[in-house]
C-alpha cells in the first residue's frame, strides 16, 4: 500500500508540473495575439469660435488611453493660427489653446486633430470658425455721411412710356398695389418720362398736340403712394423737337423743350393750362416739387455744353411757373471715373460746374444726380461686381469735391438715381445691347440672394460717403431689375429695400441717424459693417455678408461668415434683436426679427450672401 501511495504522489507532482507547463504556454500565446484597449479622442466645445483679435480661445481634449502620455498634432491649420497643447500630470487629456493673428482668413475651416498614445493612432476632424472682431464705439464718426449723419433715404423708379402698361392694375387692385409701394417706404419716387409716355405728341398749336393718357396712368397711383412727392424727370424730348435718330436739337429747340417743361409744372402744381379751346390739369390732388431735367444726356446725344444750354434755358421756364420746385440736374450715366470716356463724371462735371460767367450753369441746382450699376455684363463675376462697389465711392466723392468749386451750389446734393446690378437689355432682337453679337441672358442676381448682399454693400458705402439718396432701378420688372413682378408679387430686392429703410429711415422730419465708430480686428474684406445710434438710442449694426465661395462664381451662394459684434462701450441693454436676409427669406412675407439676449459680444452667422440687422434697444 505504501508503494502504490509513493508512485501515485509522484504521477501527481508530474501531471501537475506538465500542467503547469500547458498552462503556461497557453498565456504566452494569448498574450501576443490580445488587442489593446483602443483610445478615444473628443475635442470641445464644437464648433471652436476664434476671434481674430489674438486673445486665445481653450478647448478641452479628452484623450482615453492606458498611457500616460500622448503627441498631438494638426492638420490643415489654416495660416495664422497658433495652437498650444497641454496635459494634465496624470494622463494625456488636457487643453488646447488657440490663437489667431489677424493675418488669418475670415472662415469656416475643418483641419484634422491627430493622437499618438500607447502605440496607437486617432485622428478626428472638428469645425473651426475663425471670426472677424468688429467693435462698436459710442462715438459718433463725423468724417463719415453728413457730419456723422446717415442722411441717405431709399427711393425706387418707375420708366413711363408707351409700353409700361398698367403697372398698379384696374379696379380693387389699384389700392392693394399703391399701398404696397407705400409700404416700401420710398420717398420722391422717380417717374422717368420717356418716348410714347411723353404727353405732347406734336405742335400743331391744337388741342390735339397733347395726350396725358399714358402717364396719367402710372403717375396718378404713384402720386397717390408713399411721400405724395414723386420726382419728375423729364427723360427726353417730345420727337418733334429731335432729329431722325431722336436726338434733341438743342440749338434749334431749346426754348421749346423749356416751354413743354414749365406746361408740365402748370399741370402738376397751377391748375393746369389751355390749348386749342381745351384745359389739362392733372385729375390729382398732388403737386410735383421734384423735377428732374432729362436723362443720361451723355448717351443721348448731347454734349456737355449742350446739356448746360438746355438746363438754363429749362429751369427759369418752370420757376417762373412755380418758384417752390427742386431741380435735380444730369441724371448722368456714369462710369469709368478718370478714362475720358462717354460715362466718365471728369467729362461733365467741369463743363457743368464752370463758373456761370465761363459757360456753366447760372440756373438753380438742388441735386446732381448719378447712375450707377454694377456691369453691363451678365458674364462678370460676382467678386466683379462687388469690387465695382468702392470704385463707384471715388465717382460721388468726385462729385463732391467738384461741387466744392462752386460756393454759390454749396447746399447741392448727390443723389444716386438709378441703382441696380446690371445696366445690360434686350436690343429687341434677343441680343445685348452692351455685348453686340452676345445673347441677351436677364441676370438673376437683381433678384436672387447675391442682391441682399449687394445692395446693403452698396447703401452703407454710399451713405458714408455723404450720398443723401439711392434710387432703385425698377420698381415693376423682371427678375434683374424688379422689385415686383408684373403681378406686384414682391421679388427678396423689395424686402432689402424696405428693410433698409424701416432699420435707418432718414426723412424730413428725421433726418437720418447717427454714424458711429466701428473698428474691426482681421479679415474684414468680405463683410461690410454700417453702425448707427438713432435718437431714441436704439444702436443698430448692419453686418453684410459678400464672401464669395470661388473667385468664377456667378449668381452663387456665398462662403459662410460669423462675425463677433463687441458692443461692450455701450454697456448694457434691455432687450435685442436680429433680423437677417439671404436666400431662406420668405419673399412673400419677408423677413422676420427674433428676439436674443443682450451681450457684450454677440455672434452673427450668415450662411451665404446676406445681411443681419442687429437691434439694441436701451
Amino acid at each position: 500500500m505504501h508503494r502504490d501511495r509513493s508512485f501515485g504522489g509522484f504521477a501527481w507532482v508530474l501531471i501537475s508540473t506538465i500542467i503547469l507547463i500547458l498552462v503556461a504556454g497557453c498565456g504566452s500565446s494569448s498574450g501576443s495575439n490580445s488587442t489593446p484597449v483602443p483610445i478615444t479622442v473628443t475635442l470641445q466645445p464644437s464648433p471652436i469660435l476664434l476671434p481674430q483679435d489674438g486673445s486665445i480661445v481653450q478647448a478641452q481634449i479628452t484623450v482615453t488611453s492606458t498611457s500616460e502620455t500622448a503627441q498631438v498634432s494638426f492638420v490643415n491649420l489654416p495660416a495664422g493660427v497658433q495652437e498650444t497643447y497641454s496635459a494634465s500630470d496624470t494622463n494625456p487629456s488636457g487643453a488646447i489653446k488657440f490663437t489667431a493673428s489677424n493675418v488669418a482668413m475670415a472662415g469656416t475651416y475643418t483641419p484634422t486633430l491627430t493622437v499618438n498614445s500607447a502605440g496607437q493612432t486617432k485622428s478626428t476632424s472638428f469645425t473651426l470658425i475663425i471670426a472677424p472682431l468688429v467693435k462698436v464705439s459710442n462715438t459718433v464718426d463725423t468724417a463719415l455721411g453728413i457730419a456723422g449723419k446717415l442722411k441717405q433715404f431709399m427711393a425706387t423708379s418707375f420708366q413711363i412710356f408707351q409700353y409700361t402698361g398698367d403697372i398698379f392694375g384696374t379696379g380693387a387692385t389699384i389700392a392693394g398695389r399703391e399701398q404696397e409701394l407705400t409700404n416700401l417706404g420710398a420717398q420722391h419716387n422717380r417717374m422717368q418720362v420717356i418716348a410714347g409716355g411723353m404727353p405732347m405728341v406734336s405742335n400743331s398749336g391744337t388741342a390735339a398736340d397733347w395726350d396725358f393718357t399714358i402717364l396719367d396712368t402710372t403717375a396718378e397711383p404713384v402720386l397717390a403712394s408713399g411721400d405724395h412727392s414723386p420726382e419728375f424727370q423729364i427723360g427726353t424730348a417730345p420727337a418733334w423737337m429731335c432729329d431722325s435718330q431722336g436726338r434733341l436739337l438743342v440749338a434749334a429747340h431749346a426754348q421749346d423743350f423749356a416751354a413743354y417743361a414749365a406746361n408740365l409744372v402748370r399741370y402738376y402744381n397751377k391748375g393746369g393750362f389751355d390749348v386749342g379751346a381745351k384745359h389739362f390739369q392733372s385729375p390729382g390732388n398732388s403737386p410735383i416739387t421734384w423735377w428732374g431735367i432729362f436723362n443720361e444726356y451723355n448717351l443721348n446725344g448731347l454734349s456737355a455744353s449742350e446739356y448746360v444750354t438746355l438746363y438754363n434755358a429749362t429751369v427759369p421756364a418752370m420757376l417762373a411757373v412755380d418758384p417752390t420746385i427742386k431741380i435735380s440736374a444730369l441724371e448722368l450715366s456714369d462710369f469709368g471715373l478718370g478714362t475720358g470716356g462717354a460715362g466718365d463724371p471728369m467729362q461733365a462735371l467741369p463743363t457743368f460746374l464752370a463758373a456761370s460767367n465761363a459757360g456753366g450753369v447760372n440756373a438753380q441746382v438742388d441735386v446732381l444726380s448719378t447712375h450707377f450699376y454694377g456691369t453691363c455684363n451678365q458674364n462678370d463675376s460676382d467678386a466683379k461686381l462687388f469690387d465695382q462697389v468702392p470704385v463707384f465711392v471715388q465717382n460721388v466723392d468726385y462729385f463732391y469735391k467738384t461741387l466744392g468749386r462752386r460756393p454759390d451750389l454749396g447746399q447741392a446734393q448727390v443723389w444716386v438715381t438709378e441703382n441696380n446690378v446690371n445696366a445690360d437689355f434686350n436690343d429687341g432682337t434677343g441680343k445685348s445691347t452692351c455685348n453686340p453679337g452676345q445673347a441677351f441672358v436677364t441676370d438673376q442676381r437683381g433678384t436672387s440672394a447675391f442682391f441682399a448682399a449687394w445692395r446693403p454693400f452698396v447703401f452703407s458705402q454710399l451713405g458714408k460717403v455723404g450720398n443723401r439718396a439711392l434710387y432703385h432701378w425698377e420698381y415693376a420688372a423682371d427678375k434683374q431689375y424688379g422689385e415686383v413682378n408684373s403681378a406686384s408679387a414682391p421679388y427678396l430686392s423689395y424686402w432689402v429695400d424696405r428693410t433698409l429703410f424701416n432699420m435707418f429711415p432718414s426723412t424730413p422730419a428725421a433726418p437720418g441717424p447717427d454714424i458711429l465708430t466701428v473698428n474691426a480686428s482681421g479679415d474684414t474684406s468680405s463683410i461690410e459693417t454700417l453702425a448707427t445710434r438713432s435718437p431714441d438710442g436704439t444702436v443698430r449694426v448692419m453686418i453684410v455678408n459678400r464672401a464669395v465661395h470661388a473667385l468664377a462664381d456667378n449668381n452663387g451662394a456665398g462662403d459662410p461668415r460669423t462675425v463677433i459684434v463687441d458692443t461692450s462701450s455701450f454697456g448694457t441693454f434691455a432687450s435685442a434683436s436680429v433680423l437677417t436676409i439671404d436666400a431662406t427669406t420668405n419673399v412673400t412675407n419677408g423677413p422676420t426679427g427674433a428676439g436674443i439676449a443682450p451681450a457684450a459680444r454677440i455672434l452673427v452667422t450668415l450662411n451665404g450672401y446676406g445681411t443681419a440687422f442687429l437691434s439694441l434697444t436701451p
